[in-house]
């Protein structure tokens, strides 16, 4: 009794450079966004915003010592501007 071969079939490709991709793409609209994050937030530098590379976590801590706000108020402010200018 000769069973059919079967072929193996291939797993899924590792997600690899998904999240490379992703974040690349974030820092491209992050570089387009930076005049408007310079008007939201006037106190911060150039080089601050050039240095975030679009990281939420870093703004939030930065506009939290800059403008001596809680950190839900800071997170808050940059989850409506990047849905606003990187969404």
């Amino acid at each position: 009794m000769n069973q059919p071969q079967v072929e193996p079939t291939n797993p899924a490709p590792a997600a690899g450079p998904a999240p490379l991709a992703g974040r690349d793409r974030t820092k491209a609209r992050w570089k387009q966004s930076l005049g408007a994050a310079k008007l939201a937030w006037g106190k911060l530098t150039d080089d601050e915003l050039l240095q975030i590379e679009g990281r939420a976590d870093k703004l939030a801590g930065l506009v939290q010592e800059r403008y001596v706000i809680t950190r839900d108020a800071a997170v808050q402010q940059v989850k409506r501007f990047y849905a606003t200018y990187l969404s």
